[in-house]
């Protein structure tokens, strides 16, 4: 966050002797001015999103710069950078103060985002704008680092897949720039991960950025339960980093962390294999750190996930394949409702329907 907001007003900054207030920015309708203050605007809306918790809708308020309506003389564009700068340093100390598990309001699309959700909306909001702000002025250089571009498509653009410069696939995300083969996109919308809570447990979407890490051997944002997380995790994980890469990943149809409530530790992790196919099947996987089994997390868990997805339009099956020696992780499918209903060599594939 801080990073981006440095170098917007750096970039910025360099033209503040320019007219903002007259010129529109890029494609938008708005004035290089007013969005300029519309990215102060969201940064300190973002921060009060996270230190007011707010749950069910945005904290109702709002900032005014001076000039706007209250008599006093307008702030200059140097002033307007101030406040932007400001209002990214208050995002990021929300940020670091909040709670990993903690989440807020956002309405789009499932109706909140996590600290890392939000510091990614802050991002992309700096990024894309004072990228308006310099095509409206004309002529002013701006390339952010493409670490930056990276850190939001990989937290809430997780259905683009990536193209050959983070920067450039951000611009054609959003509807402002063009890449080879493909289409222009007209209509956007960022995505931040999914949860699904259950009585003792979050279930939390992981993020391409979280699945990456785990996928070589980190451990994804989460604090794990010890020795941390099993193989299988980090096996799934590595499908969910090849579906990204192949645009293939859908936020809802991937793998899931197990979070205790009581301490926010990650337990295993749970998932589906891919999107349902057409006909309305879709498979799920799961595993659990040694130091969290015989617990019943898993078949608290697999309910809640393979009920939820029957629960999904056009969702008429959720598969289980099991290794036929692997007998608690056959009691854990049983438990949870599935039934066995056919054998592949030395698996075992269990279903539940809808």
């Amino acid at each position: 966050m801080e990073e981006a907001v440095a170098d917007c007003v750096a970039a910025l900054g360099a033209v503040a002797d320019r007219d903002w207030a007259g010129v529109r920015a890029g494609r938008l309708e708005w004035s290089c001015r007013e969005t300029a203050a519309h990215i102060a605007s969201d940064l300190i809306a973002y921060a009060g999103q996270l230190a007011g918790r707010a749950r069910d809708a945005y904290v109702p308020f709002e900032i005014t710069l001076d000039g706007t309506d209250d008599g006093l003389d307008p702030a200059d564009n140097t002033g307007v950078l101030h406040v932007v700068g400001t209002a990214g340093a208050l995002l990021a100390a929300a940020v670091r103060t909040t709670p990993r598990a903690v989440r807020a309001f956002h309405p789009y699309p499932f109706r909140h985002a996590n600290r890392e959700g939000f510091a990614a909306m802050g991002v992309a909001e700096v990024l894309l704008h004072t990228h308006d702000i310099t095509e409206g002025l004309g002529g002013v250089p701006y390339e952010p680092p493409a670490e930056l571009a990276s850190f939001v498509l990989t937290r809430i653009f997780p259905q683009v897949r990536p193209g050959p410069a983070p920067w450039r696939t951000l611009l054609w995300a959003t509807g402002r720039g063009d890449l080879p083969g493909r289409e222009p996109v007209t209509e956007w919308r960022w995505c931040s991960n999914p949860v699904l809570p259950t009585e003792r447990l979050i279930l939390e979407g992981i993020t391409p950025a979280a699945a990456a890490d785990l996928a070589v051997g980190g451990d994804g944002g989460f604090a794990w339960v010890d020795p941390g997380p099993f193989e299988g995790t980090r096996v799934g994980a590595g499908i969910a980093v090849k579906q990204y890469e192949e645009g293939l990943f859908h936020p809802e149809w991937t793998m899931y962390a197990l979070v205790r409530r009581e301490d926010d530790r990650a337990v295993g992790a749970m998932g589906f294999h891919g999107a349902p196919d057409e006909d309305g099947r879709v498979e799920i996987g799961y595993d659990l750190s040694e130091g969290a089994r015989g617990r019943g997390y898993a078949t608290e868990a697999l309910r809640a996930l393979s009920g939820w997805a029957l629960r999904q339009d056009g969702v008429r099956t959720v598969v289980a394949v099991v290794e036929r020696e692997n007998v608690p992780s056959r009691n854990v499918v049983a438990r949870a409702g599935f039934t066995h209903v056919s054998e592949d060599g030395t698996r075992l594939v269990y279903e539940l329907r809808g």
